[in-house]
């Protein structure tokens, strides 16, 4: 039997490596830039940035995390819950491990009053893809997600009219 514990400051070594294991199966494995100590201090922030849960497997063994933050949907006027990271370890799979966290997840999104939970996947995983239609998700095909970061976030920062304390 799957079992879920909320992550704890202590747990920063465990989820760094499921991180790191996350990033070599989505095909990025230099990508990871954070470390266990950042992790244990973000934690152990009121309230922390995010919020994480450990799967055990039914032999007690770490199998899988799913990390998780609000978000807020202005049409809703509501928080809801972004799922940023779901991991369950490849010899572990086809257990329910994965079904529990979101199971899990769905249910505090529910207590909290959220009235959605929205993920993204890469459009090449189609085991995920799938697990995820199975439990009734819709692929949100119309919408792109951009992102800006590194140096083109500095760079649009810089050219920025605005400077720290005026409002636009």
């Amino acid at each position: 039997m799957t079992t879920i514990r909320d992550a704890t400051p202590a747990d920063s070594e465990l989820i760094l490596r499921f991180i790191e294991q996350l990033a070599d199966y989505e095909k990025e494995p230099d990508a990871v830039e954070t470390d266990a100590a950042t992790i244990r201090a973000q934690l152990a922030e009121s309230p922390p940035p995010f919020q994480c849960m450990i799967a055990h497997d039914d032999d007690g063994e770490a199998a899988g995390f799913a990390l998780f933050f609000h978000n807020y949907s202005t049409w809703r006027g509501a928080r809801g819950i972004h799922l940023e990271d779901l991991f369950v370890l490849p010899e572990r799979r086809g257990r329910g491990i994965g079904k529990a966290l979101l199971q899990r997840l769905a249910a505090i999104a529910v207590d909290r009053g959220c009235p959605r939970l929205e993920w993204a996947v890469l459009d090449w995983n189609k085991p995920a893809i799938d697990f995820y239609i199975a439990l009734g998700a819709e692929a949100l095909d119309e919408w792109t997600t951009f992102r800006l970061h590194d140096e083109a976030l500095e760079r649009l920062a810089a050219d920025s009219q605005l400077k720290s304390g005026q409002s636009a």
